[in-house]
């Protein structure tokens, strides 16, 4: 594609700034998506954050499983807050203009949670692997300072790689229209609007999408594969209950958080296919970690037993 020449004041202003539509197109519904996406992410902080609380407060659930789960709900608060308080103000205050530079700092943020999301979902498959298939050396395997590099390597490996992607894309000329048919800057329809050649930085996309989701997507199902083989041949009904019991949580987030994922970042994108993006980025963006302390809470015992120690306090 070949760069397009703007006149110097038009090129500055697409350069300065672009326009979230988000749900523009049912205007007669934006108090209700106010109201609607300020409950979710107030339940988003709520849950999220008395787990974080509870499992560093409880003597009970100092486990790797419960430290990865801190973690774990730690990096939900940090993901949605990426997105949706810019999406709540431009639906309040109907003024969708985001900077350049706003824009390129959520994107790369976005980008730095949702790939710690995917190595952090991966870390904790292995953990239920090695407690399940491997039990008598799991406190050997799964140590505190392994745990500790486990989840520093999750949160840092992507930080270089996200930073580049971002000053990569926004290095690009924009000279096109500056609307953004989302809620939020996201790499797909960012690269719509640039007007130089952008093959590079699709095959980039890809690449990276293969590394942070493709490859922990590949690695989870591997160890719940093992762990399935295994739990089939326990001699005890009830032991076969408890361990489907503690790893189906797991599975059902990541299903829904890589199965939307992957669609995303991983097919063709075409500009009939927006509005798909949109309403898939809602799964992986903010459904799913509305779900997750729900699913772990119903679903884990011991959660269950320190939530209500800590509402009797």
């Amino acid at each position: 594609m070949n760069h397009q020449e703007k006149p110097p004041e038009e090129n500055l202003t697409e350069l300065m700034a672009f326009v979230l539509l988000g749900f523009a197109d049912i205007p007669h519904l934006q108090w209700f998506l106010f109201g609607l996406f300020l409950i979710i992410y107030i339940i988003i902080l709520m849950s999220n954050g008395t787990i974080f609380l509870i499992t560093k407060m409880d003597p009970a659930l100092q486990s790797p499983m419960y430290f990865f789960l801190a973690n774990f709900s730690f990096l939900e608060i940090c993901y949605v807050s990426a997105t949706l308080p810019k999406m709540l103000m431009n639906l309040g205050t109907q003024r969708r203009i985001i900077s350049l530079v706003a824009c390129a700092t959520q994107m790369c943020f976005v980008l730095m949670f949702g790939g710690t999301e995917c190595l952090l979902l991966a870390v904790m498959a292995y953990d239920r692997y090695v407690a399940i298939c491997n039990p008598l050396n799991y406190p050997l395997v799964m140590n505190h300072r392994v745990c500790i590099q486990l989840v520093t390597g999750s949160w840092t490996i992507g930080i270089p790689v996200m930073i580049g992607r971002t000053y990569q894309i926004f290095s690009l000329p924009f000279c096109g229209s500056n609307q953004i048919n989302h809620f939020f800057c996201d790499i797909p329809l960012i690269l719509k609007l640039a007007c130089g050649d952008t093959f590079v930085n699709e095959m980039l996309v890809y690449i990276v999408s293969v590394l942070f989701i493709m490859v922990p997507f590949l690695l989870i199902l591997g160890s719940y594969s093992k762990i399935i083989s295994i739990v089939l041949k326990l001699p005890s009904a009830i032991g076969q209950a408890k361990a489907f019991s503690t790893c189906s949580s797991h599975l059902t987030v990541v299903v829904l958080f890589f199965g939307s994922a992957i669609i995303t970042y991983l097919r063709p994108n075409t500009r009939d296919s927006e509005g798909t993006d949109k309403m898939l980025s809602l799964f992986y963006s903010i459904l799913t970690p509305m779900f997750n302390p729900m699913i772990y809470s119903l679903r884990n015992k011991d959660v269950i037993i320190a939530l209500r120690k800590l509402l009797c306090k």
